[in-house]
């Protein structure tokens, strides 16, 4: 029961939470977990934004902010005695929902753990849900994890992948 176990990370407090619930049930399963990032266009846009100025490779500084911020979450299973590995996507085709159902599909996943700030009204309907199309279009089981109430900040609706600004 559930042995490979995708696990989206984004650097916010509310994937932190996914991340922190797969490691959970990988150590009750005996499972392995596959912590995947998406760059996505928006990522990208708010990148090229936050980047404003500054004469580099705003694709590149995406990257190596993902790569960090992969390992570290790879980090924090080693640590709790659970294997994973790590799939940076950057392909820019299609939404990040998409991206992260055709990874399930593709590593034969048995599971999708994912962190939802669990939006209403006019946030969500601005914002719409990844997790709720995931759930939607998985042909696995999804669990939600919801944020934790600090989460709902308006600063973590719109958090960048750890380091983006910082190096500036």
């Amino acid at each position: 029961m559930y042995q490979r176990i995708l696990v989206p990370i984004d650097g916010s407090s509310t994937s932190g939470r996914g991340l922190t619930e797969a490691i959970h049930l990988a150590k009750l399963t005996g499972g392995r977990l596959r912590l995947v990032h998406v760059i996505d266009e928006l990522s990208f846009a708010l990148a090229m934004d936050a980047y404003s100025g500054y004469a580099g490779n705003w694709l590149q500084e995406l990257r190596g902010n993902a790569t960090k911020l992969l390992e570290a979450s790879r980090a924090r299973a080693a640590e709790n005695g659970v294997q994973a590995d790590v799939v940076l996507i950057d392909r820019f085709k299609g939404a990040v929902h998409e991206q992260i159902v055709a990874e399930a599909q593709a590593s034969d996943a048995d599971l999708i753990v994912i962190g939802t700030h669990g939006r209403r009204g006019i946030g969500r309907w601005v914002m719409g849900s990844s997790a709720e199309h995931i759930l939607r279009m998985s042909p696995v089981p999804v669990l939600l994890v919801r944020a934790p109430d600090d989460a709902k900040a308006e600063h973590e609706r719109f958090k960048l992948p750890i380091g983006v600004l910082a190096s500036q």
